[in-house]
């Protein structure tokens, strides 16, 4: 099975409107950059996107979200993008805010073929609105579904011709759950090797899980909050 494609968008070429996409990262940390640029080019709507977060105004999804491409977006943190609360207070927008570790362990649940999981997180607040409640040894649990992802989009640092991945430092994140979880995943990455290069101890996400690789070019890698220390002197 070859694996390699030339681009981004060659990548999503069959990805169609009304699709539910994962994207990686932490803020901007991360995240899958080509294949946002590609999304926003190919003009797809109705979206469903699953991510720790919305981007910023002018950069990740907050592009898709200035478009009017996302319909829905499922994430844990939202506070970072004007054009997301605009949307959302006006009813353009659907939004389902979950705890950070219920997102993590959700797109676990997908790539271990498991449908659903108990999680004690939410439980007493609107999180649990509507949500089935089961008590395990005195403790109360909500009944939370592994996500149905169309494709999952993820950035890694270097990876091979069968799709291994090798993601740097903080930029994992969520990379390698949602890698598990996508019916099909799309891994972009700095650099392509051929394979026998990654030494098999270091890969972070075996290639069973990845169905499309490319090597991705002009990395902007923005920081979305820079915060610096000034020196004795200064």
């Amino acid at each position: 099975m070859n694996k390699i494609f030339n681009s981004a968008d060659e990548c999503i070429a069959d990805m169609e409107s009304g699709a539910a996409i994962m994207l990686g990262g932490f803020g901007l940390c991360g995240i899958p950059e080509n294949c946002i640029t590609a999304i926003v080019k190919k003009n797809i709507k109705n979206l469903t996107c699953i991510s720790n977060n919305a981007g910023v105004d002018d950069f990740g999804i907050g592009l898709m979200l200035k478009q009017g491409q996302v319909k829905k977006m499922i994430a844990s943190y939202v506070g970072e993008n004007a054009e997301f609360e605009r949307q959302l207070l006006s009813g353009e927008l659907e939004v389902e805010l979950i705890p950070q570790g219920t997102l993590a362990t959700r797109c676990l649940a997908s790539g271990y073929g498991m449908p659903a999981i108990y999680t004690p997180a939410g439980v007493g607040t609107e999180v649990a609105d509507g949500k089935e409640t089961r008590n395990f040894n005195g403790k109360d649990y909500l009944l939370e579904y592994a996500f149905n992802a169309d494709f999952a989009l993820v950035k890694a640092w270097k990876g091979d011709a069968a799709g291994n991945l090798i993601y740097r430092e903080t930029a994992r994140n969520f990379n390698p759950l949602m890698a598990m979880a996508g019916k099909i995943t799309i891994a972009e990455v700095e650099e392509l090797v051929p394979m026998g290069v990654l030494d098999p101890n270091a890969i972070h996400t075996p290639g069973i899980y990845v169905h499309r690789i490319f090597q991705g070019t002009r990395y902007e890698k923005r920081i979305e909050q820079r915060t610096v220390i000034k020196r004795s002197g200064e």
